[in-house]
């Protein structure tokens, strides 16, 4: 299945000759403005790709959710560490690059329904956690099928996630009206219950500039619950001193001054 917004490149008579005004691509952005968090922020994983940083609040969370898996579990193997269990599911690959007791893994694609291939968060939950009511942890690495995973997952589901990291795919398409809908429908749903605590561009991608903005075209960000406090000023030193590139061989991506400040 193509994600969402790939999917849309293949229409007959596709194009982008409808623009978003400036001031809407920019009301998105805000959504996507770091703010600071009532706990200071920890790296878990890798010095590289695989290694995110998340609230200091992980004291009574059991489980995580990590859907995408490809070549590393560093982040999943730094939560084990700490006596959380991480349940993963990718159909690309046969099993996880690591193997310890803590990890349940499905070959599975994490996507909008359930078939041989495919199968839904609220699925994945209640297969393995049915009735359960703690707080969560989703880390998701989709290759851009991130949104319509948040647009099918029902609210209630969601909120029980006391904090959230994806990567955020086909930024540079925010002035499409079509993707501009679609990423501003998952960002909406998300900004009722949480609000990001931290933006990272992958420099494994580029950047697009028109005008007065610039966008990377994948964002990796954390979100966290506002049930466990609303969010403070707006961060202020970019990168975050935890920050590590993606890619070591490539130039660094700065988050861009447009998504630093209100």
């Amino acid at each position: 299945m193509i994600p969402l917004l790939r999917r849309a490149a293949f229409w007959r008579g596709y194009t982008l000759a409808r623009r978003v005004a400036d001031a809407d691509v920019h009301s998105l952005i805000d959504q996507l403005k770091p703010r600071l968090a009532p706990v200071p922020l920890i790296r878990l994983g890798g010095q590289g790709d695989g290694g995110y940083l998340v609230p200091d609040d992980l004291a009574g969370i059991e489980y995580c959710f990590s859907p995408g898996v490809s070549a590393t579990a560093d982040f999943e193997s730094a939560l084990a560490d700490r006596n959380i269990r991480s349940f993963l599911a990718d159909y690309s690959v046969e099993r996880p690059p690591l193997s310890r007791p803590e990890f349940v893994f499905d070959r599975k694609f994490i996507g909008a329904h359930d078939d041989g291939v495919y199968m839904t968060l609220r699925s994945w939950k209640e297969r393995y956690l049915p009735g359960y009511q703690g707080e969560l942890l989703l880390q998701m690495d989709i290759e851009g099928a991130e949104y319509e995973v948040i647009l099918n997952s029902p609210a209630e589901l969601l909120r029980s996630f006391r904090i959230i990291v994806m990567e955020l795919h086909d930024l540079e398409r925010l002035f499409d009206p079509f993707a501009h809908r679609i990423i501003g429908e998952c960002l909406g749903k998300l900004s009722r219950d949480f609000y990001v605590v931290h933006a990272h561009p992958n420099n494994c991608s580029g950047l697009t500039r028109y005008k007065d903005i610039e966008i990377p075209h994948v964002v990796e960000v954390t979100l966290y619950n506002r049930s466990r406090g609303g969010p403070g000023g707006y961060c202020e030193r970019f990168p975050h001193p935890l920050d590590a590139d993606n890619c070591r061989d490539r130039p660094p991506l700065i988050l861009p001054r447009s998504w630093q400040q209100a």
